[in-house]
């Protein structure tokens, strides 16, 4: 199978799956909802737009490093009078002195997820052009979390998901399971994957949860989305992959995106 495979970092990321006005929450990974919606707004296309474009597509989740999750406490329309408080749904105004609302909005600081993207080569190469020349940004969740560079590790892939198990660089402080040999080196690591699958493909050392973030409508208000299973587990990736800082995961990074670029030439 084809795809792409993507880099989603960034200081903050929010992957909200069941949020409300005054709790916006995040789940430990990027929700498939996001994703598509990443992919449409790179490629210009309006909210109204059927999104059956982006049913075969596969998403293949390498949590590199799960990052902090924080949350950040907000009030609205406090110590205003009546006439420029929030308005109510019915389009009101509240009495002076109930006019704040509380908001909490959680996020994840300093995460490092590395997505594998897998659908026909048509529409992943179509997506992975987009992305490159975006009609609109993409973002991590929310509009002002902007992904850090590079976004798009490989534009043309085959086999996405072995190229996660076996090729593309961990980020540092990965918080996976090291295993050491006697000389002190990585031997091997064990990672968080999220895939998606059915409960029934799944063994007793994975965990399958239903998340509702498959998007059916991002149509204004009438916004509907539908279930699916994800299973998550750990895997067992090559020691090599193991970066020790910053710079040595950039510069490895760096060269494994140049490589992926050579061998399209």
């Amino acid at each position: 199978m084809s795809g792409l495979l993507l880099r989603l970092t960034g200081p903050m990321q929010s992957w909200g799956e069941h949020s409300s006005f005054s709790d916006r929450d995040t789940i430990d990974h990027p929700t498939r909802s996001a994703l598509i919606g990443m992919f449409g707004a790179a490629e210009g296309r309006d909210r109204s737009q059927p999104l059956e474009r982006y049913e075969p597509l596969t998403f293949t989740i390498r949590i590199d490093r799960p990052g902090v999750r924080m949350v950040d406490f907000h009030t609205i329309g406090g110590a205003v009078p009546a006439r420029r408080s929030v308005p109510t749904a019915e389009g009101k105004r509240r009495p002076e002195g109930q006019g704040t609302i509380v908001t909490r909005r959680s996020y994840l600081s300093d995460a490092v997820f590395t997505v594998a993207v897998e659908g026909p080569r048509w529409l992943t190469e179509e997506v992975a052009t987009a992305l490159g020349s975006p009609r609109w940004a993409p973002y991590l969740g929310r509009r002002g979390y902007v992904p850090d560079e590079p976004l798009v590790l490989r534009a043309r892939a085959e086999d996405p998901v072995r190229k996660l198990r076996e090729e593309v660089p961990l980020a540092p402080r990965t918080g996976g399971r090291v295993e050491w040999g006697e000389d002190r080196r990585p031997v091997s690591v064990r990672i968080p994957f999220v895939e998606e699958s059915a409960p029934a493909e799944q063994d007793s050392d994975r965990s399958v949860t239903a998340l509702n973030d498959v998007p059916v409508s991002f149509s204004g208000q009438a916004r509907v989305y539908r279930f699916r299973s994800v299973s998550t587990g750990l895997e067992r990736l090559p020691g090599a992959l193991l970066t020790r800082g910053p710079d040595e995961y950039h510069r490895r990074i760096l060269k494994y995106v140049r490589e992926g670029r050579c061998q399209s030439n």
